[in-house]
């Protein structure tokens, strides 16, 4: 589809734009979406929105840093197509824009024969999203990772590391997008005749032919600001990880066998660009969506997960996996336990406490976990509803449907 470019900003009705799209959130996925429309519609006025001072402060700041190969995503989902192409356009973006990166490969491990069939599963999966998988015998574990102990594993060499930061920071560069941040939304006015406006804390107000909602950990209250029903409610997870102070111990990426029934990969270790090795994360339950802390509670926030209805269903359906996660969250030895089973020699003193992140995950109202990424529309809105991990391996892609949205309704108004 050809897209026109948009210099025309005020209509008849005597509304003044301030841009054709207004981008809500300055993370990778919200500054992915302007660096798409950019190069889709040269001439497009794009502004973005973020409420800190600076972009990519919480998901995509905090996260490993992984490039991820898209193993684990059912075939045909929007999260297997993405991860694969997006993590290949990831790299060559890194390459083209000097950011650092590594293609470093990872290793997905056994250490019970229970995991065996799930492992196996993975290699048939990999397989049909086009992943060259290797498949490990114990003894071979040792030529990749000397330290890690397990029955068998797979090397999945398309899987790497990058600064996500940085890649954010370029996508808002190149985008040529006006990025304001600090700018809270506290009111959004959306017209179906006319377009969006949005009032910020400071008062300001900036008005848009459409609105697209990149809000991360708030992209449903945005949603619902803008008078949609987003159908799903974000319930906000807490990854917990520790930086291994033996960095020798481990050379690349180990996983562990995930389970299929949890969106969550499980405690893994993963040495980043910077050569220093995170282990982690668990998943609990954050008392804020921007808990990054035990201590970080607001009220307001822990009552609207507590009053959506698939809040208790989640709950109820698996609350043994979610002790386990509490457990090592308040036990650095239960903690340091689930590790040994891939590095026997790591210990209690080995593991310093690092920055933990909060995972945006959208539940529905039967507790079901959205399983891949979600995007819906509105009048004049596109709204990103589930963009988790990978979302930042395919931000690129992401970017692109987005933009592909917001700009088939423009040519539409």
């Amino acid at each position: 589809m050809h897209y026109r470019a948009w210099e025309v900003v005020r209509v008849s009705a005597g509304v003044a734009y301030d841009c054709d799209v207004l981008v809500v959130g300055g993370g990778i996925v919200g500054l992915s979406t302007a660096y798409a429309i950019s190069r889709a519609a040269p001439g497009t006025r794009v502004t973005v929105l973020e409420k800190e001072a600076g972009p990519a402060r919480h998901q995509t700041g905090r996260n490993s840093g992984v490039v991820h190969s898209g193993i684990y995503y059912r075939p045909g989902s929007l999260k297997a197509r993405y991860a694969v192409k997006g993590g290949a356009e990831m790299v060559k973006f890194c390459a083209e824009y000097g950011i650092d990166h590594a293609v470093t490969g990872k290793l997905i491990v056994a250490t019970d024969r229970a995991e065996l069939p799930r492992l196996h599963a993975l290699v048939q999966r990999g397989r049909e999203n086009g992943i060259p998988v290797r498949e490990l015998g114990s003894a071979q574990i040792a030529e990749f990772e000397p330290e890690v102990r397990g029955l068998a594993a797979i090397h999945v060499g398309t899987t790497g590391v990058c600064d996500y930061v940085e890649v954010a920071r370029q996508f808002g560069e190149a985008s040529g997008a006006e990025i304001r941040y600090g700018a809270r939304i506290e009111r959004v006015d959306r017209r179906p005749e006319r377009g969006v406006a949005v009032r910020t804390e400071r008062g300001d107000v900036v008005r848009g032919r459409v609105l697209v909602n990149c809000a991360g950990l708030y992209c449903d209250e945005i949603a619902r600001l803008a008078g949609d029903d987003p159908g799903m409610r974000i319930v906000p997870f807490r990854g917990e990880y520790y930086e291994l102070a033996r960095r020798e111990l481990v050379r690349g990426l180990v996983y562990p066998v995930p389970d299929p029934a949890f969106p969550f990969l499980g405690v893994h270790l993963t040495r980043g660009i910077d050569g220093g090795v995170h282990i982690g994360p668990n998943a609990v339950p954050a008392l804020a969506r921007e808990g990054y802390g035990w201590g970080v509670v607001r009220p307001r926030e822990v009552a609207g997960t507590l009053a959506w209805p698939g809040s208790w269903a989640l709950a109820r359906r698996h609350w043994r996996y979610g002790g386990g996660e509490l457990r090592r969250s308040v036990s650095k030895r239960a903690f340091t336990a689930a590790v040994r089973r891939l590095l026997p020699a790591v210990t209690e003193a080995d593991l310093v406490p690092a920055p933990a992140g909060v995972r945006a995950q959208a539940v529905l109202r039967d507790g079901s976990l959205v399983d891949d990424f979600l995007i819906k529309e509105g009048a004049r809105t596109v709204h990103v509803l589930n963009a988790p991990s990978p979302a930042a391996t395919a931000s690129l892609p992401i970017g692109r449907e987005v933009a592909r949205r917001a700009l088939a309704m423009l040519d539409s108004v």
